[in-house]
């Protein structure tokens, strides 16, 4: 869990650079002004994901679960990217808190489902970054939902047929399953002689 803390905290720090950058030059105090208000809404939705997620799985599993908690900062940070500049402070962090309700809400969806998604990658990019692109348009006068329905529809489409070209040559050429044996010991044990996680070893 530390490491996996450290991780969030990078990506988190990471984001201001990816959405930041989205502003694509500094030059001048309109583009300075911006940028950061890109920042300050980045960090407000990243915070208001990581509360509401927090929230969420302490009334819904009866504890705080800091894998909720960091899934929920990282569904917040995905949340705004679509838009980051045009609302405000508190909408940010209200959009970025709508994530991480969602984020506690998928990922135990998926669970029940048995969707193998270990560390909740689909929940937080896939159904958050859904929301995301229609959040904005709460936030921006120029969004419709035809547009964002239409970007939803490509960004689907070419995700599904890349993945699948993608996914269909690595199965031919390597193969994407280990053994049975392998999926028993595991693979870091197989692969590097080593259990990658001994406290859940008897």
């Amino acid at each position: 869990m530390p490491l996996a803390t450290l991780g969030t905290f990078i990506l988190w720090f990471g984001w201001f650079g990816f959405n930041g950058g989205s502003e694509l030059k500094l030059s001048n105090i309109d583009e300075a002004n911006a940028v950061a208000q890109v920042f300050v809404n980045t960090n407000m939705a990243a915070a208001g994901g990581l509360i509401a997620a927090m929230i969420a799985s302490k009334l819904f599993f009866g504890k705080a679960d800091i894998t909720m908690a960091l899934n929920g900062a990282l569904a917040g940070l995905v949340s705004i990217t679509a838009e980051p500049l045009s609302g405000s402070n508190v909408v940010s962090m209200l959009i970025g808190a709508a994530g991480g309700l969602i984020v506690v809400g998928s990922i135990t969806l998926l669970d029940r489902l048995k969707i193998d998604d270990p560390v909740g990658a689909i929940s937080v990019h896939g159904v958050c970054g859904i929301w995301g692109l229609m959040a904005v348009l709460f936030t921006s006068a120029d969004a419709t939902l035809v547009g964002q329905l239409t970007g939803l529809g490509a960004i689907l489409g070419f995700t599904f047929v890349a993945s699948l070209i993608v996914w269909f040559l690595i199965k031919m050429v390597m193969g994407i399953r280990i053994g049975e044996e392998e999926e028993t010991l595991g693979s870091d044990m197989t692969d590097i002689g080593v259990e990658a996680y001994p406290e859940f070893t008897r």
